[in-house]
């Protein structure tokens, strides 16, 4: 007799679990969730200097014109440039990289690598007013080591600071579109 219950609430028990996934897709959709947009900058003009030749200030710039902007370098990075008002002067103070030994053996061989990017930068308007004081980004990767995968891990180095590179880009664009008036 309970083999032939059971087709019975096989139906009331699908209605059941539709209902509750219907229910649990209305409370995701209601969180507030959204996929990241392109962000929006309360300027369409700035100025790049200070360390404008690093590969992490090359690349700011290019994602910077790709989102619209019109960025304009000193005078001393292109001499052909006439020289044009910017809405926004975004100053690269520091941009380095930093590789330190954070792990040897008993022999003193290096075992464990510790990657640093330092890029620190600030935003004034035409104006001087400062909108953005100097805001230091600090990235770490740790990297094994070993002599006999010397090309690899060098290889393998390039690819994080490459990485760590990527991120702060995304840092100082996600900072500079929370620039909301000049």
């Amino acid at each position: 007799m309970n083999a032939v219950a059971r087709p019975d609430l096989l139906p009331r028990r699908r209605v059941l679990l539709d209902m509750a996934i219907g229910l649990a897709s209305l409370g995701l959709a209601g969180c507030g969730f959204a996929l990241r947009k392109a962000p929006t900058f309360a300027f369409q003009t700035i100025r790049l200097q200070g360390n404008e030749g690093t590969a992490v200030a090359r690349e700011l710039r290019e994602a910077l014109q790709a989102n619209g902007l019109q960025v304009l370098t000193s005078a001393a990075a292109q001499p052909t440039q006439p020289t044009q008002p910017a809405q926004v002067v975004l100053t690269v103070v520091t941009d380095q990289r930093e590789r330190a030994v954070v792990g040897q053996t008993a022999a003193g061989q290096v075992r464990e690598l510790q990657l640093r990017t330092r890029f620190v930068f600030r935003l004034r308007a035409a104006n001087e007013k400062t909108l953005i004081d100097d805001t230091e980004l600090l990235l770490e990767r740790d990297i094994s080591f070993t002599e006999t995968a010397v090309l690899s891990k060098d290889a393998e180095e390039a690819m994080l600071y490459r990485d760590m590179q990527g991120d702060i880009v995304q840092q100082v664009l996600r900072r500079l579109a929370a620039v909301k008036s000049l």
